[in-house]
């Protein structure tokens, strides 16, 4: 959801400069970027390191409460977000949410996104193991009833992407805030704007596409 769906990562990376700084500690971009597609609670764990004297369920409340508040005020959708997820819905393709984002968090974003495009929804307060582990990606091909390695992911971040590689799904690699690592058997795209159900089709049939030329995928 975060950098692949909607462009959240600014709203996350204000709510924990903010609350480093009330705690008189410093947090720099650098260090926020290591955060980005971490379980919160470990992201909360290093924002304790950071100076921030709250116990980490409360590090992740307020963080949560800052960025839902954002969220209620504008939804930053990606390029080709939206336009993608009406795609799926209407050809019939069952979609699954994966967030390491609480259920709070996720029910604002799909209430404001194109009705009835999500099937199944595993957010970060919902599983055991957090991304980079599969379970996320098991978990969710699970709730659609299907084999995980029938299922493309489409992920922005390393720890996403190794979440959904080790979990066997065919994955499609976005570039957002940080950079897509190079994986035998990653897709690759510059942006979703790229992504149109013919590429998808064709990663899930196994096909290692690269459209990070800018190239639009070719038909089929």
């Amino acid at each position: 959801m975060d950098g692949t769906l909607v462009d959240t990562e600014p709203y996350w990376i204000t709510a924990e400069h903010e609350l480093v700084e009330e705690f008189g500690g410093r947090w720099s971009h650098e260090q926020a970027l290591q955060l980005v597609g971490n379980p919160l609670l470990v992201s909360a764990e290093v924002l304790r390191e950071a100076g921030v004297g709250l116990e980490p369920e409360q590090i992740v409340a307020r963080l949560l409460d800052r960025v839902v508040a954002q969220v209620r005020r504008s939804v930053p959708w990606r390029p080709g977000a939206v336009e993608l997820l009406t795609a799926l819905r209407d050809a019939g393709v069952p979609c699954a949410l994966v967030t390491m984002s609480y259920t709070v968090l996720a029910d604002e974003v799909v209430a404001r996104g194109p009705a009835d495009a999500f099937s199944a929804q595993v957010t970060g307060d919902r599983v055991s193991r957090g991304k980079p582990h599969p379970e996320p990606y098991l978990a969710a091909a699970a709730q659609l009833g299907v084999e995980v390695a029938r299922c493309v992911a489409i992920e922005d971040s390393p720890t996403g992407i190794a979440s959904a590689v080790a979990a066997g799904a065919r994955t499609l690699g976005v570039e957002a805030v940080v950079p897509v690592p190079h994986l035998d058997g990653l897709s690759r795209a510059a942006s979703l704007a790229q992504v149109d159900l013919a590429a998808v089709a064709r990663i899930g049939a196994g096909e290692v596409l690269d459209l990070t030329a800018g190239a639009a995928p070719a038909a089929g």
